[in-house]
């Protein structure tokens, strides 16, 4: 049976339908606003993954370049690896549903959202979280949602649900909010200066826009009912939790309470981990992952009751002071620019490249082609945080960190008129305890000036 819901979202209807694409996933649906289409599919496998402490949830996003009429570019002329643009908008629908599932359902689970129809008009990754959710909403999966995704512009002082893309040139904000009926989960978006109550008023207006989106869905819901998985709660034995809290609490205390490095911290919540595994072995053989978890909740509320209580922080700070900083510029010979930035045990080694109008990056997509004169990568090896890992590529956090630090440089690079070069920043993480992200901010900046680029401002985060 076919099943059609539909909204005024921004003075357009937007449709949610089921029961004519893909029957055999647990769940789809086709939603289409404008004439932007986009297919989401949910599915997730019969029996959970025993002995995982987090969620094995994937999710992919794919624009079909036959959505706009074009022909995939190169030799092949057939879609490969997503693209950052796709990557980044599967990391927008992933952030807010994640938290939506039961905490012990670790049942693989896929979210597929395929762009199949695009207007040039409306974004399809607003689009691809709203069917995301729908999705697990009619299905049998285990999800505490609904919850929707908007896009938030300001145009000539009025806000602006979803504007077109020509309307987003002229917007000086644009914000991707997500949520459920009350609150917010996500924010992500970029500004030209604006003061705390805008973005609170932009905030609001997305929340009621929101609110229409989740109670569509709750229609559909209604409508398909589907009766939902039934998801065994892994509580863990109250006995257990008393003994794990005895042995570790007050060494805990005591770890929580004391001025540590990262490296030293990590050292004692090991040895305490493996003195309460060994401790607990013969009565609790197949308890390890509970007892983990049990210590984990346990460092995490030691932890936030010091910062509520005393508003004293891990190493010592209090919640209005910053780490220890310490810059320097030109520490690369040969490059154009260069900064060092450490912020506590947090560090940023970041290089500028000026370059002429061929070093432009070109990017093509669903809308009309255009090329980016300023870029911002960012890399985060495995030896910043002490480990050995496989280097294979760019990962989807570093894209998606890069993609964070240079939306926050952006808006102060110089204009055409006065700086008529390509740049390109990277941002090589040395270390990481907190914001390598926000690093990158801060030596991008330091970067750009040291190699005489005339930004507007400088940035910090």
């Amino acid at each position: 049976m076919i099943i059609t819901k539909e909204v005024e979202i921004g003075g357009k209807k937007l449709s949610i339908e089921t029961g004519r694409f893909a029957k055999q996933a647990n769940g789809s649906v086709m939603v289409r606003y404008g004439d932007t289409m986009v297919l989401v599919t949910a599915v997730a496998a019969d029996e959970p993954r025993e002995g995982l402490d987090y969620f094995p949830l994937q999710v992919e996003y794919r624009e079909k370049t036959s959505a706009a009429g074009k022909f995939p570019g190169g030799f092949i002329k057939r879609e490969g690896r997503p693209s950052e643009k796709e990557i980044l908008s599967a990391r927008l629908i992933d952030r807010p549903i994640r938290p939506m599932f039961p905490s012990s359902f670790v049942n693989e689970t896929q979210i597929v959202a395929s762009v199949l129809s695009h207007d040039g008009e409306n974004d399809a990754d607003v689009l691809g979280a709203l069917g995301a959710s729908a999705a697990l909403c009619i299905s049998n999966i285990p999800f505490n949602g609904p919850v929707a995704e908007v896009r938030i512009g300001r145009i000539n002082g009025e806000f602006v649900v979803n504007p077109k893309h020509q309307q987003l040139l002229e917007s000086d904000i644009e914000l991707v909010v997500a949520g459920t009926a009350d609150s917010i989960m996500m924010v992500e978006g970029e500004s030209k200066e604006v003061d705390e109550s805008e973005l609170l008023d932009a905030l609001k207006f997305a929340q009621a826009e929101i609110k229409k989106l989740v109670d569509v869905q709750l229609e559909l819901q209604k409508e398909v009912n589907t009766t939902k998985r039934e998801v065994i709660e892994n509580t863990s034995d109250e006995n257990l939790k008393n003994e794990v809290y005895q042995l570790a609490e007050e060494k805990y205390k005591e770890i929580v309470y004391s001025v540590l490095t990262k490296d030293e911290r990590s050292a004692k919540n090991k040895e305490l981990t493996v003195s309460v595994l060994e401790a607990l072995a013969e009565k609790y053989p197949e308890n390890e992952l509970d007892i983990k978890n049990i210590l984990h909740d346990l460092e995490k509320d030691l932890m936030r009751e010091r910062i509520l209580k005393e508003g004293i922080r891990l190493d010592g700070r209090n919640t209005q002071q910053v780490r220890p900083i310490t810059i320097e510029l030109g520490v690369l010979a040969r490059t154009h620019g260069s900064a060092l930035f450490t912020r506590g045990e947090t560090q940023s080694l970041t290089s500028l490249t000026l370059g002429s109008k061929s070093d432009e990056q070109n990017v093509d997509g669903l809308f009309e082609s255009y090329s980016k004169k300023f870029v911002l990568h960012y890399n985060f090896p495995p030896f910043s945080v002490g480990e050995v890992g496989r280097m294979t590529g760019v990962g989807r956090r570093e894209i998606g960190h890069g993609n964070l630090a240079e939306r926050a440089l952006k808006i102060m690079i110089p204009d055409e008129d006065k700086f008529p070069y390509a740049m390109r920043l990277i941002s090589d993480i040395l270390e990481s305890n907190g914001s390598s992200s926000m690093a990158s901010v801060c030596a991008g900046s330091l970067a750009l000036m040291d190699g005489g680029v005339p930004i507007k401002k400088a940035v910090a985060g």
